[in-house]
């Protein structure tokens, strides 16, 4: 970490409301923040042949992504260069427009472009009499790929994805994110900014409160580090213990650990249904029967993950090897700048993403999925699900975090609101989060706690 990273981030601030609840500053998030950072705009593995496509909608801008070839993906601005239509328009009800598509054709007048964007006809070309050739095709969008996502970058002058990622890839690459693939996918329209949606996942101080049902399992006391624009969280754990118990793979606390983790992973699978797998679930329901009672939580993590190692590679689901050490500084989670979070594990994931609905600063597009190793062609086929934010269409755990969402919207507003106040352990994600919209919107900057005094 450097010392740019820390600065001004070692004492607890206050965060002014002006980023959450303004209409104006939500405006100017297209232009000032939107248009400049590379984004999250899909999976790999959604695009699986020569010619499939998504769209992906930020603000009032679209995006086409297509793949051109077997090795190649390439975006587009999704409008005709004609008269401003857009090419594709996403289906009511659908979070985006995907398929497969030899040509593109504006539904307009009939201009059509290939898959690498190129104008290939124009009725009644010769009207324009030979001057609208050279501006007739669609404008390109900077595109790469990092750990099976594509992103995309608005800015014609962007820095190069890596050099945006920075540390990121360094940490998570041994994961082998790409290779997972999604369980289950979902998205609605929430009733809060897409800061607060986002906020509510990048620290672990909310977990004793909001979810009261997990104390009996331990304590989720956690902490945050930054590395430039993006940070990653993580749990505290004893010396003695093997460091993956600082990261998502932990066994349950208490009097018989053992119990403790097979109770604790049923309860995750049935009531959150993220942050772990079947696999995961039925190792621990063995572990009173393959460990002795009075065995230290240490050993029964170290046997848990081996036996569901072991049952998964029986069954064609190969984990990476990746060092304890290693997982234990990488974490539970990365927060992304700006809007995206990928909470890793050696077999499964749980990744967060909230963007703007149009200009309203009091609602947002918030998305999550889960994904997981599969054996070869063992993956499901799941779509995009539209739920609105209610335990029957998601999960009991996930509801409780959506109940905060909305009534923190709703508490940003009141006049006996000063702003956040956040401390600069556990709550450094989201402080360095507005201390880098700050740079980039030119507008609430994070204050110390001290200077309110």
């Amino acid at each position: 970490m450097t010392a740019r990273d820390q600065a001004g981030l070692d004492s607890p601030i206050i965060v002014p409301v002006e980023a959450y609840v303004s209409e104006e500053y939500a405006k100017q998030e297209r232009a000032k923040l939107w248009q400049k950072v590379w984004l999250q705009a899909g999976r790999v593995e959604d695009l699986p042949e020569v010619g499939s496509f998504i769209s992906f909608e930020i603000t009032q801008d679209s995006v086409l992504i297509v793949r051109t070839s077997e090795t190649e993906l390439k975006a587009f601005h999704n409008v005709c260069p004609h008269r401003g239509r857009r090419l594709v328009d996403v289906p009511e009800g659908a979070r985006n427009a995907s398929g497969r598509k030899t040509t593109f054709i504006c539904p307009y007048h009939g201009w059509t472009f290939n898959r690498s964007g190129e104008n290939v006809h124009i009725p009644h070309v010769d009207d324009w009499q030979g001057q609208v050739e050279s501006c007739s095709s669609l404008t390109p969008v900077n595109l790469d790929t990092w750990g099976g996502w594509v992103w995309i970058n608005l800015n014609p002058d962007c820095e190069s994805l890596r050099e945006f990622l920075g540390v990121v890839p360094d940490m998570l690459d041994p994961f082998q994110l790409q290779n997972m693939r999604a369980r289950w996918r979902k998205w609605g329209v929430f009733d809060c900014n897409w800061k607060v949606a986002m906020e509510a996942f990048s620290e672990t101080y909310h977990v004793a409160t909001t979810h009261p049902e997990f104390n009996q399992y331990g304590t989720f006391r956690g902490w945050s580090k930054v590395h430039g624009k993006h940070s990653n969280i993580g749990y505290e754990a004893a010396k003695q213990m093997d460091k993956n118990q600082q990261a998502k793979l932990r066994v349950g606390e208490g009097k018989d650990p053992r119990i403790a983790t097979a109770e604790m992973q049923l309860f995750t699978w049935e009531k959150a249904n993220t942050n772990t797998t079947e696999t995961l679930v039925n190792a621990a329901q063995r572990l009173v029967d393959e460990l002795p009672e009075g065995t230290p939580s240490g050993e029964v993590l170290v046997h848990w993950l081996t036996q569901a190692r072991r049952d998964d590679a029986e069954r064609g689901v190969f984990w990476p090897e990746v060092d304890p050490e290693h997982v234990g500084k990488s974490g539970t989670a990365w927060q992304i700048f700006p809007n995206f979070q990928i909470g890793h594990s050696v077999n499964n994931m749980l990744c967060y993403n909230a963007r703007p609905y149009g200009d309203d600063p009091n609602k947002c597009i918030f998305e999550a999925a889960v994904y997981q190793l599969y054996p070869e062609g063992g993956a499901p086929e799941t779509e995009w699900q539209f739920s609105p934010a209610t335990e029957d269409a998601w999960c009991y755990v996930l509801a409780q975090d959506f109940s905060n969402m909305a009534a923190v919207q709703m508490g940003l507003q009141s006049a006996g609101f000063t702003g956040c106040k956040l401390n600069p352990y556990m709550e450094r994600s989201s402080a360095n989060l507005h201390r880098n919209l700050a740079e980039y919107m030119g507008s609430g900057h994070p204050r110390l706690l001290t200077d309110e005094s």
